[in-house]
């Protein structure tokens, strides 16, 4: 069943990347998804960064129809689906890769106060990519890395996470696949969450486009335990 919103306002989160809100509020965990439908060009899921926020990245002809849209305009949208982050540990790490920091933002900003300490290691391309919204109310430090330099230290979030590993008891992480396959990797598939990413076509689990081994993404993640995904990631 679709829910028809309206967006209210929306803005450049990045290059290449705008946010919009809607005027509607979903009851939803973070890391849980909506499935989001344009009449004439199709759906497509994404996280939710807020109950009423998505933050999106023109990858394709869906994402450049919804660029076109602005203050006024209405979104189908259904969900949430899937499983979302569980808050586990006191002193924790949040790692994000490029527009994988939707749902690390909506989890700390929910979980705020419900933990000990909280890290976000961030990674991007180039200042000019870095979408971090408003996440530093939420966590108590911010280490952003960028593959040229240009904002934060040069590198990558799991250099970060090698040099701190052994301060934090959990790991919750959002991105590229190979950005997560190396955080399973450090943390030795041990007290760390991913929010793993497979093309969705139903959101429900019943067309399977979106198997990862065993699982469903859509049903049985996104956010999986890190020894789920041992030898699948």
């Amino acid at each position: 069943m679709y829910r028809v919103v309206e967006i209210v306002e929306t803005w450049e989160a990045g290059e290449g990347v705008r946010a919009f809100r809607f005027n509607g509020e979903f009851d939803f965990r973070a890391g849980q998804f909506v499935m989001v439908w344009l009449p004439g060009v199709g759906e497509k899921p994404f996280s939710l960064a807020w109950r009423d926020l998505i933050v999106v990245k023109r990858v394709g002809r869906f994402t450049s129809r919804l660029f076109e849209l602005g203050e006024g305009d209405r979104l189908w949208i259904r969900g949430p689906y899937g499983r979302g982050f569980e808050a586990r540990g006191e002193k924790v790490a949040l790692v994000a890769g490029g527009i994988g920091i939707p749902p690390v933002y909506a989890f700390a900003r929910q979980e705020k106060g419900n933990f000990k300490e909280v890290t976000l290691i961030y990674g991007a391309r180039s200042r000019k990519e870095a979408v971090l919204l408003d996440i530093d109310e939420y966590v108590d430090e911010v280490v952003v890395t960028t593959d040229d330099g240009s904002l934060g230290r040069k590198g990558f979030p799991t250099e970060v996470l090698v040099e701190r590993g052994g301060e934090f008891d959990w790991v919750y992480a959002c991105g590229p696949e190979p950005l997560l396959r190396e955080v399973l990797r450090v943390r030795n598939y041990r007290n760390v969450q991913v929010s793993a990413e497979r093309y969705m076509k139903c959101g429900i689990g019943v067309c399977g486009s979106c198997s990862l081994g065993k699982y469903l993404v859509c049903r049985d993640g996104p956010v999986f335990d890190g020894l789920q995904l041992k030898g699948l990631i």
